[in-house]
């Protein structure tokens, strides 16, 4: 491992987990500044993977021209990358072995001086794995989830509401002229942030979200007393982790080789079903999954991504390893990997967003709001 009093001449760079849109914002925030002040910047392929298995490529600056309102990642992402964990086929048989050890070695082969992790909860969690053993790291916060703590939002978050809430726009259009109720299931996974900023900003009546079990009765005389009083069609948005009381979230299929093996899913059908079945009103759902993912930045993310990469460059500079650049108010600071990393952020109920909600007449499913 190269000694840290060494002066930062070659900077790493990778994109873990899912994608999300602002990546390629991140990756040029980070190069373009490198490379004016002489830096090498070497961009390591599909996240961890690529880490593991020694796949580089060095970026230039006309690599990173272009591709700030591009959707995506141009060095490719990956969520089946742990190097602590890593599936490996022996026989007819998959067995979970840690290969940590050639991360460090591709780590050092390239003669890099830091490396910047761009990821979720799982990617820091692991960037600090590896800043333990040794390893250079500097962390910026990304999933659309907004589950990482220590910071007040990720980049990708602002996109997938603005997916969420333009989804609930033309539904609101369908909905009204059948008179049906209309449940939009988006992702989330444990936590409530994008159902809850989205189904607000899209005017949803019915919120529902891992964080806020909720009562199957409530939900039913929301829908009954909205058309009652001739709203003849209601929205729901639910997230992909949202359960009711007494029941568990719904998991669609496992998958050993990923980071978290769950995957979520089928709430939405089930919610529809039950509300149909129980209110007599036509019913549709609509699962929008990845299209959540895809697509350009919204101009907050473009400006968020953009100071989370210069930022994250500077940090790299100056040295400040095992640290995650992080938004506090309206500027970038940083805290250590792990302090980001202690506890998921979730939802909380009292948290001003489900207050405004609630003032407007938005239904969480549950007496205790």
């Amino acid at each position: 491992m190269r000694s840290r009093s060494s002066k930062v001449k070659r900077i790493g760079i990778l994109t873990g987990g899912g994608d999300c849109p602002g990546l390629n914002a991140v990756i040029r925030g980070v190069a373009k500044p490198a490379h004016d002040q002489g830096l090498t910047v070497l961009g390591i392929v599909d996240g961890f993977e690529g880490l593991v298995e020694g796949k580089a490529q060095q970026l230039y600056n006309k690599d990173v021209s272009g591709i700030l309102a591009r959707g995506g990642t141009i060095l490719g992402s990956s969520n089946k990358g742990d190097p602590f964990n890593w599936p490996t086929k022996i026989g007819k048989e998959i067995r979970i072995l840690d290969r940590s050890e050639d991360a460090i070695r591709n780590y050092d082969g390239w003669n890099l001086d830091a490396l910047i992790a761009i990821g979720g909860d799982g990617t820091m969690h692991i960037s600090k794995k590896l800043s333990e053993m040794g390893m250079n790291i500097v962390g910026v916060p990304k999933t659309i989830d907004n589950d990482l703590d220590a910071t007040d939002l990720t980049f990708g978050h602002d996109s997938a509401v603005f997916v969420v809430s333009e989804a609930l726009d033309r539904l609101h259009t369908t909905a009204s002229s059948h008179h049906r109720v209309m449940v939009i299931e988006v992702m989330g996974r444990y936590a409530g942030w994008i159902a809850l900023h989205g189904g607000l900003a899209g005017g949803a009546d019915i919120i529902l979200i891992p964080e806020i079990p909720f009562n199957w009765d409530i939900v039913y005389d929301k829908v009954i007393e909205r058309n009652m009083m001739g709203k003849r069609f209601s929205i729901v948005c639910v997230a992909e982790g949202a359960k009711p009381k007494d029941g568990e979230m719904i998991i669609k299929a496992k998958d050993i080789k990923r980071t978290d093996p769950i995957q979520l899913g089928g709430i939405g059908e089930f919610v529809a079903r039950k509300i149909g079945e129980n209110t007599d009103i036509e019913t549709r759902y609509t699962v929008l999954g990845h299209l959540q993912r895809g697509g350009s930045p919204t101009p907050y993310d473009r400006i968020l991504s953009t100071k989370f990469g210069t930022y994250a460059i500077g940090m790299a500079i100056k040295k400040q390893f095992g640290r995650m650049a992080a938004l506090r108010g309206t500027q970038i600071t940083s805290v250590k990997i792990a302090d980001a990393v202690t506890k998921q952020k979730l939802v909380q109920k009292d948290d001003q967003v489900v207050g405004v909600a609630k003032a407007v007449g938005v239904s969480f499913g549950s007496e205790d709001l």
